[in-house]
């Protein structure tokens, strides 16, 4: 007999310095991940804005602010512009392949590269090899690695050149953590615009990015992915372009971005 599902206890976080905005704080509900019902679970709270960390689901819950807004991309609506179509088109010789959540030496190395070059002063920095298995492995719901390599040499396996920690969630994909070489340019869009396409090819009706927070210049990337939807009072509801227009490039970072992409 299956045991009854029981409602979840939700625990709330001490105040902590906030990431994205300068002199604010940060707090987290949560709540565990466990037992059969816990991809139920993980599906329900990815829904109402929660993202997942190892065996725990939380979000931002900090006094006086919103600024976290979670956001999905419409994958079946989702039209490349020929930039991000220039980008899929360099980059489509690489061989992508969705792997069972098991950390690899390989992998670390990959990510402890990523960190030195593009977070180095971040809370991820200290990672060792224990805390990254234990952010790969330790998923009590239906999650892969999905590896992005170079072409084969000598029928060796290519250079390990990207990854992605995925959920698969009931309704979309729910992209946890990427990290990849960071001097192959556009690699980081190329991986959201390749679950986006993964997730339109399997009827999945989502790609989840997390959290979005307007005038954090760490967050603009996510508005180039459209439509994107973002989580609010009235539920999900697409991106007002005023909010698009908002957040738009200088001329000298979209130069950059361009350069980045070409």
């Amino acid at each position: 007999m299956t045991a009854p599902f029981r409602f979840p206890r939700f625990f709330v976080t001490s105040p902590a310095p906030c990431p994205y905005l300068p002199g604010r704080q940060e707090r987290k509900v949560f709540t565990e991940l466990n037992g059969p019902h816990a991809g139920e679970l993980n599906d329900a709270l990815g829904r109402i804005g929660f993202r997942r960390s190892q065996s725990v689901a939380y979000r931002p819950s900090c006094a006086g602010c919103t600024a976290c807004v979670s956001v999905r991309v419409i994958a079946s609506a989702f039209a490349a512009n020929a930039t991000q179509r220039k980008l899929i088109k360099r980059l489509s010789t690489l061989e992508v392949a969705a792997c069972r959540p098991w950390a690899t030496d390989e992998q670390f190395q990959l990510l402890r590269r990523y960190l030195a070059a593009r977070h180095p002063g971040g809370g991820m920095a200290g990672m060792d090899e224990s805390d990254y298995a234990d952010m790969v492995e330790h998923s009590p719901v239906n999650s892969f690695i999905v590896e992005y390599r170079e072409a084969p040499v000598d029928g060796r396996p290519g250079k390990l050149v990207g990854c992605c920690l995925t959920d698969q969630q009931a309704d979309g994909l729910s992209m946890i953590y990427s990290f990849f070489d960071a001097d192959v340019a556009g690699l980081g869009n190329y991986i959201i615009m390749d679950h986006i396409l993964r997730a339109r090819a399997v009827g999945l009706a989502y790609v989840y990015l997390g959290y979005w927070v307007k005038g954090s210049a760490r967050m603009e990337y996510k508005t180039r992915y459209q439509p994107l939807e973002v989580l609010g009072p009235s539920g999900w509801t697409l991106l007002p372009p005023e909010e698009i227009a908002a957040v738009a490039l200088s001329p000298q970072r979209q130069a950059a971005l361009e350069r980045e992409l070409a």
